[in-house]
């Protein structure tokens, strides 16, 4: 009996004894034998931790690799930062790497927090996206190794499904509710929507309007579809914070499911004159970097949902700790699933969605299918749920090969939507 499977026959007779006092008196368990041999992790060291760009659906994407002393076992992690794509890839390859080869992968902990002191100047996203595509990536390991699922590693299941939400498509109001009731033919009870002829990607763009036409939007689409679908909407930090407290009461007579960043990081202190003054759920925290951005927010029950994305702070290890930090004050997980996700952050989501008891959504912008080709093991959206596969670990593997047959576009280098949307007179509109 090799290693794996002798830690695997402990944990297993281990479980045996704790239930056997729920069986009747006449029906008990044959005694259980500890094995005569120490057992415990194999004595293995991380030999190599290198960066992989990809670009299957036209979107940069960064995936970690930890390989280690055991021949053929490695581990996946996301670490996009799409907009500086190549900055964590040097911060990987050129940092990290030297810094983690010849530590035990077993460490994980550990190996976050040195990780993250070891720059000293910290809570950065080019930074916090390279220790999360390690962190994922160890926490891989350990599930391969063990022959478990992630999830199992985090607590097990609690739930058995994950619900998601997607965005309807369209320019004109027509085109966005057929978009919305097409999803809903398709199983979505959540659905997304953000009227791109409100929110063009080149100026001018002027708030106020835009603050102004949005509740109208909602207003006529509640009518059109009823009440038997979840609708939400996201701002993305546009609108100066008077205007966002405005449109979250204006939105009431919708009753979304959330509004999600009425307020741009910089501005979280306007959540407690929000809460004040409407009952609108808020979902805050895709631009999250630093605790310090949630903890008072959190605390404080200013918001309904929790949106960072998780290799932006820095992956599973920190995840996971903002999740139990939210369920004590009933704010629920909504990770943030963009395109510019890879599918092993799709999976390290949905691992964490089936644990987390204060799961509240999931969003899943689907994969198309040169992803699924070079990810083997992708994440699968059926009927309004994602779901995963129950292989040890994420579940999700990487062809190196055909990932190189994607490579991501250096010109330009990143989207240059964001840092160029204006108003009328030239001013920058800030996210």
């Amino acid at each position: 009996m090799n290693r794996r499977h002798m830690m695997q026959s402990t944990v297993l007779g281990t479980a045996a004894v704790g239930l056997s006092s729920l069986w009747p008196s006449s029906v008990k368990p044959s005694p259980w034998k500890a094995p005569q041999q120490p057992i415990g992790l194999p004595s293995i060291k991380i030999t190599d931790v290198k960066s992989i760009l990809t670009a299957p659906a036209g979107i940069r994407l960064v995936v970690v690799k930890v390989s280690t002393s055991e021949p053929g076992l490695y581990g996946l992690g996301c670490a996009t930062f799409t907009q500086r794509a190549r900055t964590v890839q040097t911060a990987v390859d050129v940092y990290l790497k030297p810094f983690l080869v010849g530590k035990s992968p077993w460490d994980i902990e550990d190996i976050w927090q040195s990780s993250f002191f070891s720059s000293y100047w910290r809570n950065g996203p080019v930074l916090n996206n390279a220790l999360s595509g390690v962190d994922m990536a160890l926490w891989d390991i350990l599930g391969k190794w063990t022959g478990l699922p992630v999830y199992q590693l985090l607590g097990g299941k609690s739930r058995q499904v994950v619900d998601t939400y997607k965005s309807a498509q369209g320019q004109t109001f027509e085109e966005i509710s057929e978009s919305v009731q097409q999803l809903m033919d398709e199983g979505y009870r959540h659905i997304r929507c953000e009227p791109a002829a409100y929110y063009p990607k080149t100026g001018p763009w002027e708030a106020a309007s835009y603050a102004r036409m949005l509740p109208q939007f909602f207003e006529k689409l509640r009518a059109r579809v009823g009440e038997q679908v979840e609708l939400l909407t996201d701002v993305h930090e546009l609108l100066p914070p008077i205007l966002s407290i405005q449109l979250a009461k204006d939105l009431e007579a919708s009753r979304l499911f959330f509004l999600e960043d009425p307020f741009s990081p910089e501005d979280v202190g306007y959540f407690k004159h929000l809460r004040q003054q409407s009952s609108t759920p808020i979902a805050m925290g895709e631009l999250f970097n630093n605790p310090n951005e949630w903890l008072d927010i959190i605390s404080k029950r200013l918001i309904d949902f929790i949106r960072v994305h998780i290799s932006q702070i820095g992956g599973i290890t920190m995840a996971r700790k903002l999740a139990h930090l939210c369920e004590f004050f009933r704010v629920r997980t909504a990770w943030h699933g963009p395109g510019d996700t890879s599918p092993v952050g799709h999976a390290a989501n949905i691992h964490l969605d089936l644990v987390c008891n204060n799961f509240g959504i999931q969003e899943f912008h689907g994969l198309v299918q040169a992803e699924e080709d070079v990810f083997p093991g992708s994440p699968q959206a059926k009927g309004g749920y994602v779901y995963i596969n129950e292989k040890p670990g994420f579940g999700v593997d990487l062809d190196e090969k055909l990932a190189a047959r994607f490579p991501i576009k250096d010109d330009p280098s990143f989207d240059l939507h964001w840092g160029n949307l204006r108003r009328r007179d030239g001013t920058i509109v800030k996210p």
